[in-house]
């Protein structure tokens, strides 16, 4: 049901130039080689613990044996991984230059997690108007070393690479941009982060590599969530922060996890019609893929992500935690999207008051100021086919009774 987007002539015009190089020479993906060349480029050695090292492995040979990238998708990739890898680099040697840091506190950090395209990011830049919390500047995840400093952060000559670097995305596939709003300054999800483990949910989701996917559903995310936290260690060490305001779709799949690292968070679920919400990732994914492969999007080789199944089961599962305690409920606060887009003052007051916040009137100021800034449809309009089968409802009716999420018809 999904059709890929006409490509932008510019890289239209790449792919057929260079469409008889051999790939895999000129843009290589061998882990050790990939290893050698951030060692090489940084000067430093120490990527700290090992538990990167399996999924960096095991990614890299699924993108060999599945993803199909084209050339540029090739070219891309070793960029981010060598990104990723030297900022690792530079984490362990400003760690091991002021030990000190490790000594810093995450307070009550705030959590927005939910099902992907339900609302979690509209939410999350709703709630990062208030001056209480700070969410991570997209930047930040791209080049946290040296670590942020209050007296320039907003002028930091990082700024402008960092933003060429995240907007490339809707140079690729322009459709992205109505789909998710990029940008420096834009508040980034911590799967973003979380590719510094190669334990990451949007990595999936960047690549058609349904072995990793596979491998990432079954795995210990501890690693992920515990070198998230030397990461917020690192960034609010120079530029203190309150509370962390953090984001992602994939918390909502480790929650006994992400409590087990951050024991005192708060984490605040979206609901959507998980119907509507199917359609609306599945073009998303589609997307993505398109931007780095020619490769046909086959969304039935992606269970755990895609298929209603999937993620009917990830709902009932987030229920069995919640009633069993595993996932505290006293720390669990919802959000319905239908109530978001109908009053989103009224709902965001509303969801203060059960997750024991003050909704203080320069807070409705600032969000009143951003949504007049930031009207439905500023980027344009994401279009999407939406399974409406009977069957498929079925699969969600446990989820939307426990809930009380309204069926978009």
């Amino acid at each position: 049901m999904w059709t890929p987007p006409p490509r932008p002539e510019w890289l239209a015009a790449f792919l057929r130039e260079t469409r008889s190089w051999e790939a895999r020479t000129v843009a290589p993906l061998d882990p050790q080689e990939l290893i050698e060349t951030a060692q090489r480029n940084t000067g430093l050695t120490d990527f700290g613990p090992d538990d990167w090292r399996e999924p960096f492995e095991i990614l890299l040979r699924a993108i060999e044996k599945e993803a199909e990238l084209h050339l540029f998708g090739r070219l891309w990739t070793r960029q981010d991984f060598l990104l990723f890898l030297e900022t690792r680099l530079r984490i362990e040697a400003t760690y091991k230059a002021h030990p000190e840091i490790e000594d810093e506190v995450i307070d009550r950090p705030v959590f927005v997690t939910g099902l992907p395209r339900s609302g979690t990011s509209i939410l999350f830049e709703l709630l990062a108007q208030d001056s209480r919390f700070m969410a991570p500047a997209n930047w930040e995840f791209v080049f946290p070393c040296p670590p942020p400093e209050a007296a320039t952060y907003r002028t930091d000559p990082r700024v402008p690479r960092a933003h060429d670097l995240i907007t490339q995305m809707g140079r690729v596939a322009p459709t992205f941009n109505a789909m998710h709003e990029l940008g420096a300054w834009i508040p980034n999800e911590c799967g973003v982060a979380f590719r510094l483990s190669f334990r990451s949910q949007y990595l999936a989701a960047t690549l058609q590599v349904p072995s990793y996917s596979a491998w990432l559903f079954a795995a210990d995310q501890r690693p992920a969530y515990s070198y998230y936290r030397r990461l917020l260690k690192l960034l609010q060490w120079k530029n203190p922060r309150a509370h962390w305001l953090l984001k992602a779709p994939e918390h909502q799949s480790f929650m006994p996890t992400l409590f087990e690292v951050f024991p005192d968070a708060q984490v605040i679920v979206t609901h959507r019609d998980p119907v509507k919400a199917q359609g609306s990732v599945t073009n998303l994914m589609g997307t993505l893929y398109w931007m780095r492969s020619d490769q046909p999007f086959d969304a039935e080789a992606f269970e755990q992500l895609l298929t209603p199944e999937g993620t009917a089961a990830r709902l009932e599962q987030m229920i069995e935690w919640i009633e069993s305690g595993a996932a505290p409920a006293a720390q669990i606060t919802h959000s319905r999207y239908a109530d978001l887009m109908e009053s989103p003052i009224a709902a965001l007051e509303q969801l203060y008051a059960r997750a024991n916040f003050t909704f203080t009137e320069d807070v409705r100021a600032a969000v009143e100021r951003y949504l007049a800034a930031k009207p439905q449809g500023k980027f344009g309009v994401h279009h999407y086919a939406v399974d409406r089968t009977d069957s498929t409802r079925r699969l969600f009716a446990r989820y939307q009774r426990y809930f009380d999420v309204p069926s978009e018809e």
